[in-house]
C-alpha cells in the first residue's frame, strides 16, 4: 500500500466517471451515506443536490461531510476527502456547474438534458472545501 502524491490523487479523482460516496451527518447524529456525480475544482469539490432531499437537509443545517472515491479491482485504491461545504442556489453557478457535471458523467450530448434536470428551482449547489485528504494505492499489493 502507498500513500498518493498530490499529483497522484488529484488524477485519480478526475479520471473518468468514478462516483464518490458521500457522507453527511443527519440532525440526530447518525451518517447518511450516498453516491454522487461530482467534480473537483482546485481545492473544492462541487456536486449538485435536491434542496429538500436528505443530502440538501443536513448540508444545511451542518456542512460537515466526507466524500471516498475508491477503485473496486485489484490492486485498489481510495482517496477520502473530509471538509466543510457552502450550499448556494445561485441560477448562474448552478446552471454551469450542472452542465460540467453532465458533461463528465453524461457526455456532452447529454450535458443539457442533466442541467435542466438537476440545475433549476429545488437544486442546490454544493461547494466542498477540502480539509483533511487521506489517499492510497496499491492497496492489495
Amino acid at each position: 500500500m502507498r500513500k498518493m502524491t498530490e499529483q497522484q490523487w488529484r488524477a485519480f479523482v478526475a479520471h473518468g466517471t468514478r462516483t464518490g460516496k458521500l457522507s453527511t451527518v443527519r440532525a440526530d447524529g447518525r451518517p447518511h451515506v450516498t453516491p454522487v456525480w461530482f467534480l473537483l475544482d482546485g481545492d473544492d469539490i462541487v456536486l449538485t443536490t435536491e434542496k429538500h432531499g436528505v443530502k440538501g437537509r443536513n448540508l444545511a443545517r451542518d456542512e460537515r461531510f466526507a466524500l471516498c472515491i475508491d477503485e473496486d479491482r485489484p490492486p485498489y485504491a481510495f482517496v477520502l476527502l473530509e471538509g466543510h461545504a457552502e450550499v448556494s442556489e445561485d441560477p448562474a453557478d448552478m446552471l454551469r456547474w450542472s452542465v460540467l457535471l453532465g458533461t463528465r458523467y453524461m457526455g456532452g450530448d447529454r450535458a443539457e438534458e442533466y442541467a435542466a434536470r438537476n440545475g433549476g428551482p429545488g437544486n442546490l449547489l454544493v461547494r466542498g472545501h477540502i480539509d483533511k485528504i487521506i489517499a492510497f494505492d496499491g492497496i492489495a499489493d
